[in-house]
């Protein structure tokens, strides 16, 4: 059970707009505090389950460019997780339910040392996002509201500060967009050259595309020396 508003407004975090979403939350019904909670542990889950859709309908589809980019986008969401990482030791930012009595968010605070800016959750959400939109973009609308609620989540259940997740948010867009597009054409190539490998080549295309090796040119045959014969008479 959540905490009363008002001693959410007596103890405060120091973030005006954090405190009020906490409020809001501690106003809602249990069955919504326990959806939010439950999305933002297992949210994540759903990009995941995207990220190996969108590389089987490329697989499928026997596209190298849809293929590269399916494989870029797990990619650029790890190493966007990594630099959120980085910054969270360099910054130490603590939570903003760090000062709040116990009770007082939807979900519990999270242990001493485990810094709060950026958003992990956020930035790995962005980056996800992002790389599925560039490789399937029909999902687009989607995929970027997921995004857009993981990041609500994490306020919502009280473990992050708005700019914690805005960050967040900024970080994985933008490190997906430039892995995508920097390493797109690189990737491709990478692909068709491993397209009739064992092994690696039945993952990267349900049917290995047609050979592109040069005709052979046979050698030319020497013409006949001398003057042409003479021709025959024709029996009458």
């Amino acid at each position: 059970m959540t905490m009363p508003t008002r001693l959410l407004s007596d103890a405060g975090s120091g973030s005006g707009l954090y405190d009020e979403v906490v409020e809001f939350a501690a106003g809602t019904p249990t069955w919504f505090q326990s959806l939010g909670a439950l999305y933002t542990k297992v949210g994540l889950l759903i990009f995941g389950v995207l990220l190996v859709v969108s590389w089987w309908r490329a697989r499928a589809k026997n596209d190298a460019r849809g293929i590269a980019l399916s494989l870029l986008a797990p990619a650029a969401t790890a190493g966007a997780y990594v630099l959120s990482e980085l910054l969270k030791l360099v910054i130490h930012e603590d939570r903003p339910c760090r000062g709040l009595p116990s009770g007082a968010t939807v979900a519990a605070c999270p242990e001493a040392g485990d810094w709060s800016f950026p958003s992990n959750h956020a930035t790995i959400a962005a980056a996800a996002a992002v790389g599925l939109s560039i490789a399937w973009r029909r999902i687009a609308p989607w995929i970027a509201g997921l995004a857009v609620l993981m990041a609500l989540s994490r306020v919502f259940v009280g473990v992050h500060y708005p700019h914690d997740v805005l960050a967040g948010l900024l970080l994985g867009a933008v490190v997906a967009w430039i892995v995508s597009r920097s390493l797109e054409k690189r990737v491709t190539g990478l692909v068709l050259r491993y397209a009739g490998r064992p092994g690696i080549g039945v993952l990267l295309f349900a049917r290995p595309p047609a050979s592109e090796a040069p005709t052979r040119v046979l050698p030319r045959q020497p013409g006949p020396t001398g003057p042409p014969p003479p021709d025959r008479p024709r029996r009458r």
